[in-house]
């Protein structure tokens, strides 16, 4: 209005996007493309100021070839154009520009030049005061969170000096403990950040003067003064206390917990006066409140750690009892799982076995009807070699000569079939052992080959991976007196997982089964020494020291309980006085040892 500029437009610089915005706009509203929200640093005549970073005056647009929009020029009747770029301390912050009906003097420029430093200052302020309220909110931010995420009031006031000094650009933040004794109130610095010029004042102030500034903390009276020196409104003792500290500017702000301890967050200057102003002790006040709230905290923790140390011991028992009844519970379903699976097998065996006798009984007798029909039909073929056309017919119809060849074929596959339901019959019995009594001699090759019978399916190929080898390595075993089914048990859990750790490996997938009988000093207590040993990716030391121990597992959920090998050690060591182990390094695959005595100890 002051210039009777028609258009005026003022742009600041992102330096994150490099690229001016439009901030504010007076005048002629209508909107050109050579005067967007947006522009870059040398698009246009507005980017060419902000590149050069020098005004650029035109008494006549119409005829400048830098400046655009001609149509719009001629029909708003512009002739005069003024662009300024905003700078502060050699930072570009922006752009100004006006267009105008009439020429302008170089007072007018001069004006200009003035307003847009001024304009740029502004800017630069209005920035700096919105980093400053981001950084006071980052401050609480952070304390707030340390006061959440730790109980340790150490970490806590140290933070909170170092960040307010940060944050201020002071000489000296500190934290004063102030310990209100009626006859001899004392105050003591905990926490400093300072001026590396500066000498250290932790520790306990002087006791003869510290009188004046420990009734302020006890009255929770906050202290403000910009010139310590010049202040009437300060007791003297304060004053002297203050210079022989080396301190020009003081704020206090008093705090008192809940419990009734007293402290407070102080703020000073050593270079002359400092004035606080109202932002800054409303920043300090909002510290000085969460500080209040982490002593509070810090005290409910060390209360409440003082009653869990007083019950750790009994808690502590509980959990191992609760823990030992959950180990138990699980072993006694497991173990309730396994005999039900055990009596289940031996029902289906039982069942299928009355059948697979009676089949393979009549199979002979069907086998010999067979031939006497067969012997019949040749005879008649001897005797009657023209037979009438019907019966000619019938014969090439049912093709009796292939017949006759496959008829025999088909009785020997169900001869061969009927023996290896037999075989898996007598294996899942032998599995089961419910028909043997608890403790019995048995041949522990027979066990083993009974349970990789029953895993066979998980043995065979697959469309994406080839089958597992089993190698056999076994060497000559006496009988051995143990608990048969439960040690089926173990082989079956130990294979289990044998296979597992082959599921995701390549060819050759091989699994290698070792007996041997320990030579020992007594014949009495002779040991046999099994070792199942797969060629998988093998185990790191952290697993394997937790392989044994119950609910531990390393497969997704749903596919393990991480009992089996638990239950499994229970069987050999407790059960049968034995040993066992895994020996696996990451790369080599691993290898169980399963040692029992020949005979279980009474």
């Amino acid at each position: 209005i002051y210039l009777d500029a028609a258009f005026v437009r003022i742009w600041s610089f992102n330096q994150s996007s490099n690229l001016l915005e439009l901030q504010a706009i007076a005048g002629q509203h209508s909107h050109t493309e050579d005067f967007p929200v947006h522009i870059s640093p040398g698009i246009s005549i507005i980017g060419f100021i902000a590149q050069t970073r020098q005004p650029y005056i035109s008494q006549d647009v119409n005829n400048d070839m830098c400046i655009g929009a001609k149509v719009w020029l001629k029909q708003e009747g512009f002739t005069t154009f003024a662009g300024y770029p905003l700078i502060v301390e050699d930072r570009l912050v922006g752009v100004l520009a006006l267009f105008s009906t009439h020429c302008l003097t170089e007072a007018t420029q001069n004006l200009l030049g003035w307003v847009a430093n001024s304009i740029a200052v502004a800017i630069d302020r209005t920035w700096a005061r919105e980093e400053l309220l981001s950084r006071r909110e980052a401050l609480l931010l952070r304390l707030a969170n340390q006061i959440r995420n730790s109980l340790d009031l150490d970490t806590i006031l140290g933070t909170a000096v170092n960040e307010i000094r940060s944050l201020l650009q002071i000489d000296r933040c500190y934290f004063l403990w102030c310990w209100p004794d009626p006859e001899r109130p004392s105050l003591t610095i905990t926490h400093e950040a300072r001026n590396p010029d500066l000498p250290a004042l932790m520790g306990e102030l002087p006791a003869a003067q510290v009188l004046p500034l420990a009734q302020r903390i006890m009255t929770q009276d906050m202290m403000r003064s910009g010139d310590i020196a010049n202040d009437s409104n300060l007791e003297p003792g304060i004053q002297s206390l203050l210079a022989s500290l080396g301190i020009t500017s003081q704020l206090l702000l008093p705090l008192e917990t809940h419990s009734g301890q007293l402290g407070a967050v102080v703020c000073s200057h050593c270079r002359g006066s400092r004035p606080w102003s109202e932002s800054e002790v409303e920043l300090l006040q909002a510290v000085t409140d969460q500080l209040a709230i982490a002593m509070d905290q810090a005290e409910l923790y060390a209360q409440t750690r003082a009653t869990a140390r007083a019950a750790q011991s009994q808690a502590q028992q509980l959990i191992e009892t609760v823990h030992k009844l959950k180990e138990t519970q699980a072993q006694l379903v497991q173990t309730e799982k396994m005999s039900s699976l055990g009596q289940m097998v031996a029902g289906i065996a039982h069942e299928i076995n009355n059948p697979v006798n009676f089949i393979a009984g009549n199979l002979t007798y069907a086998n010999n009807y067979l031939q006497d029909l067969l012997s019949l039909v040749k005879l008649y073929q001897e005797c009657y070699p023209n037979p009438v056309p019907a019966i000619q017919e019938r014969t090439e119809e049912i093709d009796l000569e292939f017949l006759i060849e496959d008829l025999s074929k088909l009785l020997s596959s169900m001869q061969i079939g009927t023996e290896r339901i037999r075989q898996i019959v007598l294996s899942l019995r032998n599995f089961s052992r419910l028909d043997e009594a608890d403790k019995k001699p048995v041949n522990i090759h027979e066990g083993i080959d009974s349970t990789l019978l029953i895993l066979q399916s998980r043995l065979k190929a697959q469309p994406n991976q080839a089958e597992i080898q089993i190698i056999k390595q076994y060497g000559e075993l006496p009988v051995v007196e143990c608990y048969a089914g439960q040690l089926n048990q173990v082989f079956m859990n130990i294979l289990s997982n044998a296979i597992d750790a082959l599921e995701d490996r390549p060819a050759p997938r091989t699994i290698t089964i070792t007996t041997e009988i320990l030579q020992e000093k007594s014949p009495t207590r002779q040991h046999i020494l099994i070792r199942i040993r797969d060629n998988g990716s093998g185990m790191p030391e952290s697993v394997r020291q937790k392989l044994f121990d119950p609910f531990f597992t390393t497969k997704p959920v749903g596919k393990g309980t991480g009992l089996g090998l638990s239950i499994s050690y229970q069987i050999v060591v407790e059960k049968h006085g034995g040993l066992l182990k895994c020996l696996s390094e990451p790369g080599q695959g691993s290898e169980f040892w399963i040692q029992i005595p020949v005979a279980i100890a009474t």
